[in-house]
């Protein structure tokens, strides 16, 4: 009885141990993926990297994790020319094959989301002296729209005062559409023309975060592929398979 007894402590304790040893290093390589994601460039800020399954150092034996999430609040997007804000960003990842010495990584597939706000989302349209051609609104020459929340799957637009009316977003890869708008009549008469549609607005993200690329699946309720609307700001949904997420 006192060998089975000792047999079974002395089990407890390697067990204890090798927990301990096998949470110890899932924690180091969390930090050093964190750390080689942001050097590689797919994303603009260190982001918190959380690694799944159990036990880990099996998974670093066959140097494939089953499940990695990441996640970041503020990362930095845009098309180029312009930088705006993606909040709450979060993605899960799974079959990441990682090299040696986690030189490289590749993803099998991957899904994620975050949100850009209606106020930064204007900022990637272009003038409104390039959608309202010959109109006379009184405003200036570099003015933009200012977008809103106008219910599922629809956005309202305003030029200062003026509302404009309420449009659609949709996006083909990674270039983002918004159109349907038409001058409503207070609109049409300050401008001076009558039932004018506004020019569609559209711009092509180029810094996607973790190799990822907006989804062109169709998307849940209210929304359009990789972009549907939502009272805080514009959801992009995205996607990825065989993503390289480093080297």
């Amino acid at each position: 009885m006192r060998g089975w007894l000792k047999a079974t402590i002395g089990l407890a304790v390697l067990s204890g141990l090798l927990l301990g040893a096998d949470r110890i290093a899932v924690g180091v390589a969390e930090d050093e993926a964190a750390d080689r994601i942001v050097k590689s460039g797919r994303m603009s800020q260190r982001p918190d990297v959380s690694i799944g399954g159990f036990p880990f150092l099996t998974q670093v034996l066959s140097m494939k994790l089953d499940d990695v999430r990441i996640s970041s609040d503020g990362l930095s997007v845009g098309d180029g020319s312009h930088q705006v804000a993606l909040h709450s960003f979060k993605a899960r990842l799974s079959g990441v094959e990682v090299g040696d010495s986690m030189s490289s990584a590749t993803v099998d597939s991957g899904t994620g989301s975050g949100v850009i706000s209606y106020p930064d989302l204007a900022q990637l349209l272009p003038p409104a002296s390039q959608l309202l051609h010959g109109a006379k609104l009184p405003v200036g020459g570099n003015s933009r729209l200012t977008l809103s929340y106008a219910g599922p799957g629809k956005v309202k637009a305003s030029l200062g005062p003026i509302a404009i009316g309420e449009g659609s977003v949709h996006n083909k890869g990674n270039t983002v559409t918004v159109d349907g708008f038409r001058l409503s009549s207070l609109a049409g008469v300050v401008a001076g023309v009558t039932n004018q549609q506004v020019e569609p607005m559209s711009f092509t993200l180029d810094s996607l975060p973790a190799g990822l690329k907006l989804a062109d699946k169709e998307g849940g309720e209210g929304g359009d592929g990789g972009v549907t609307p939502l009272p805080e700001g514009l959801q992009l949904t995205f996607d990825g398979k065989g993503v390289k997420l480093l080297g």
